[in-house]
């Protein structure tokens, strides 16, 4: 009952200054919404990337030239670039656990029909591409086999390249203008994220020809059901030792690449979140700056209850009480906020507030309201009654 007493004083001297109140509050507010905004895009980003992951395929085992740890110098890794038709033949060979097997080409150039151009992600990949990267065609066809084999100039296109070159018309059966070579329009696959949707798939032995490409940006492996990735990785590690040194290629499932770009991903959202939290610290810092005002305000208000029998412990736990209601009400209104930014961003990609965030601007908001509070508590509960009840 003395309890609700106290909270019931402490809210009504926080009334008695609203404005003060407020501002006081808004260092919290402003801590709290940029951590719990922060780590929900964070979220959203690495929920974006495993959506991407998902859409290109399942079973999938990337070779990439050089070490691939996401470390050093990239472009030392495609300088020592060795990948070649030879090494698809060395996997076809000796791994029977591959299902599929494709080179991989990846560029960027403009493509142009008439006076449209659009930049493009140009792909470069065997007639087994559709199935290996789960392409699904909303008009026309995929390359064939021959057509690889002929560098056919032929090219399969995502929704978004269709409509800024074409707008409304059919584009198919028309020529595409892509660094001087006209190539047919014989697909347009269905949408299948923002990642994707600006690609033109082209045969990888045709990109070779137009764009004088010497050695894959990759190759890529569809592991047959039933067999475990692990494994197989290692049969293509051997299969390739046979004429590459283990410094030269590295071989990576979608679940190692995932973890990787996920791991970093979680370590920026933290050191992102720590800079963000400073403001937190700042905001701590003006509640108790604000208390030690409140304490040399109130020292008759502190003089008059310890001579009515106000205990040394009441009257800390009063003001104590007061640094936590305003830190404690900051982080809910930052929390607020931070909840109107993530429905904003989910607009974009699919940002979540975790529980995790929300328990941690609880705890920060708590924490903040305790640990600045205390010393304003302690200096007024320390006032001598006398001398209290005397000051003017």
């Amino acid at each position: 009952m003395q309890f609700l007493e106290t909270i019931n004083t402490a809210l009504k001297a926080i009334a008695a200054n609203k404005v003060r109140s407020i501002l006081t509050m808004l260092g919290v507010i402003i801590g709290v919404f940029a951590v719990v905004t922060l780590i929900s895009l964070g979220k959203g980003v690495q929920n974006y990337i495993t959506d991407q992951f998902n859409e290109l395929g399942s079973n999938l085992l990337f070779i990439s030239p050089g070490t691939g740890d996401f470390g050093g110098d990239p472009a030392d890794s495609f300088a020592r670039n060795k990948l070649s038709e030879k090494h698809i033949k060395l996997i076809e060979e000796n791994v029977p656990a591959i299902d599929l097997i494709s080179a991989y080409y990846v560029a960027s150039e403009n493509s142009r029909f008439k006076t449209n151009t659009f930049l493009s992600e140009i792909i470069g990949v065997s007639y087994v591409g559709n199935k290996m990267f789960n392409y699904e065609l909303e008009k026309g066809r995929f390359f064939t086999k021959s057509e690889e084999k002929n560098q056919a100039k032929v090219m399969v296109i995502g929704p978004n390249v269709a409509k800024n070159l074409f707008s409304n018309q059919n584009a198919i059966g028309e020529r595409v203008d892509l660094l001087g070579d006209k190539y047919e329009v014989i697909g347009i696959f269905k949408e299948k994220g923002s990642n994707f949707d600006d690609q033109v798939i082209l045969p990888y032995t045709s990109m070779e020809n137009t764009l004088d490409l010497k050695n894959f940006s990759s190759i890529v492996l569809k592991v047959k059901n039933g067999y475990e990735s692990g494994f197989v990785m290692k049969q293509v590690d051997l299969a390739l030792f046979q004429d590459l040194d283990p410094d030269e290629f590295q071989v990576l499932s979608q679940a190692d690449i995932l973890k990787s770009i996920q791991s970093i991903l979680q370590l920026l959202t933290v050191a992102l979140s720590a800079i963000a939290g400073i403001s937190l610290l700042v905001g701590g810092i003006g509640i108790m700056n604000i208390m030690l005002v409140s304490v040399t305000e109130r020292i008759r208000e502190i003089g008059l209850r310890k001579a009515l029998g106000a205990t040394p412990f009441n009257i800390a736990l009063q003001f104590l009480v007061e640094a936590v209601i305003l830190s404690v009400g900051g982080g809910v209104v930052g929390l607020m906020f931070g909840a109107l930014a993530t429905l904003f961003a989910q607009t974009f990609l699919r940002a979540e507030m975790t529980l995790s965030a929300i328990l941690l601007a609880f705890v920060f908001s708590a924490g903040v309201g305790i640990v600045f509070g205390t010393y304003p508590a302690i200096k007024a509960s320390k006032k001598d009654p006398i001398e209290a009840l005397r000051y003017e």
